[in-house]
């Protein structure tokens, strides 16, 4: 059956159009697992992809939706954020050309200056910036600030961002007692009972970096997580600094501490994972362990690049994350081919490293299974979340077009995002808030994020590369911070 052409079907739909409680849309290309295919439609209800098929089959299965045809545009699964820190979004080119370990010179001394109005402004720039750059999954991975993370979770939602939202269960670092660590443990059943079910909202606990935790909080947290079939997120192995700390401290490097603590398995998820031995990718295997690769963090801060490549070749789990570095899928998806052939692919004459599949699939259902969210996002899937993007094609670095997931890869930018949905709702639309005003939001930042940076004892090795009031904010070899 030819499909119907209709006044709102023989154009681009406007976005009220968009707006609708149940959607039948007819796109140019459909990005589904096994690729992507043309000719084909979705049907979205009640935030779920209610039916995918051949487009005059949907057309014809129902005659009271209104065709909404998509010339030129790819539908394609929203991208998952598989590391982020949404509270550091005031910091940005304040660590940029710094030494690694920048949590315990800037991030540590910014997020302890944040009270719930700065934690609130800061996470809502963070999703904003993710939901332009084509995520609508973040995995945050926990606040050092003191205030309540509930209010991470009033930001994301009103950005509409799906949001992994993490709870640091430090236990080592200051004078913790047992009834304290009591209290830590309590917190944390809390935290994971509260958001359990949550439509967009995920708890997840976390333990900074292993040697952060005592191992019986690693085991603890772990185990709450696996029972709750919730993520327990962790940094280790990213830079020289903490392996070597790991090794004089414990005798054991930060992934093989994690095992003997009885904290690797099916819930864990790596932060980084870039300084590896072959028996640590071979605990993360066994184990059922996922990591986070982090191409961006690595090339701005990092002393190593993730064997993601040979991750893959042992089956290890992994999504791609941005570390809170730019939220730019795209941009991302290079970056993660591009390091792996610098890193690995020239040594060995790799020339394609994966291929663009790979790494649009370890984007999506990747990051979506190491969050643990496979099965609610991450593909376009009857049943699953309508969490997705409508991408235009129809723009000169896109044609002629040959070979779809490569070109994602290497060509594709966050310019041409359209309109992002989450839950089945339209939340951006050509880069901007449906309902609410973003501008004055940004407005509001600027004199936030200026009055809270002048007060941090934020401390940065090099001094600013520019003169005036902004450069003075910031104080230069300032006492250091001890990181927590």
């Amino acid at each position: 059956m030819p499909i119907r052409t209709t006044a709102a079907s023989s154009h681009s739909p406007e976005r009220t159009e968009l707006c609708a409680d149940e959607l039948l849309l007819l796109p140019d290309y459909l990005l589904l697992a096994d690729g992507p295919v043309r000719e084909h439609a979705v049907v979205v209800a009640n935030g779920r992809f209610l039916d995918i098929g051949p487009a005059d089959e949907l057309v014809a299965r129902y005659p009271l939706l209104t065709p909404l045809a998509l010339p030129g545009k790819l539908l394609m699964p929203g991208f998952v954020d598989a590391h982020h820190h949404l509270t550091q979004s005031f910091g940005k080119a304040l660590a940029f050309g710094e030494p690694s370990e920048i949590y315990r010179r800037i991030w540590v001394p910014l997020e302890n200056c944040l009270d719930d109005n700065l934690l609130y402004l800061s996470t809502k720039l963070a999703a904003l910036e993710a939901l332009r750059g084509g995520f609508t999954t973040v995995c945050d991975a926990g606040t050092r600030s003191d205030s309540d993370v509930s209010t991470i979770a009033a930001a994301t939602q009103e950005v509409g961002v799906r949001c992994v939202l993490g709870m640091i269960c430090n236990d080592l670092g200051g004078h913790i007692d047992a009834r304290e660590r009591g209290a830590i443990v309590a917190r944390a059943q809390a935290h994971l009972a509260h958001w359990d079910g949550h439509a967009l909202v995920h708890p997840s606990l976390a333990i900074s970096v292993p040697e952060a935790g005592s191992d019986g909080m690693l085991q603890t947290v772990a185990a709450l997580c696996a029972e709750a079939d919730a993520v327990f997120q962790t940094h280790a192995n990213e830079h020289l600094a903490s392996v070597e700390r790991s090794i004089v401290g414990r005798k054991m490097r930060p992934i093989e501490h994690l095992h003997h603590a009885g904290a690797l398995g099916p819930q864990t998820l790596i932060a980084h994972a870039t300084l590896v031995t072959p028996s640590e990718l071979n605990l993360l295997r066994d184990t059922g362990a996922a990591v986070s690769y982090n191409p961006v963090a690595s090339s701005w801060k990092g002393n190593a690049v993730a064997p993601a490549m040979q991750m893959a070749a042992l089956g290890i789990r992994f999504g791609l994350g941005t570390d809170g570095t730019r939220s730019d899928a795209f941009r991302l998806l290079d970056a993660a081919e591009t390091a792996q052939r610098l890193a690995f692919g020239f040594a060995t004459g790799d020339s394609s490293c994966g291929a663009g599949k790979l790494w649009v699939d370890h984007a999506l259902r990747g990051g979506a299974d190491a969050v643990r969210l496979g099965a609610l996002t991450g593909e376009i899937s009857i049943g699953k979340a309508a969490d997705f993007l409508l991408v235009d094609l129809d723009v000169p670095e896109m044609r002629p077009s040959w070979e779809l997931e490569w070109e994602l890869v290497r060509l594709a930018n966050r310019s041409q995002i359209d309109a992002v949905f989450v839950e089945g709702r339209l939340r951006l639309w050509h880069g901007w808030p449906v309902d609410w005003d973003a501008r004055a939001f940004l407005r509001e930042v600027d004199e936030a994020a200026a009055a809270v940076v002048a007060r941090a004892p934020i401390q940065r090795v090099h001094a600013a590369s520019f003169s005036g009031a902004s450069a003075a904010r910031v104080q230069v070899n300032a006492p250091a911070v001890a990181a927590s």
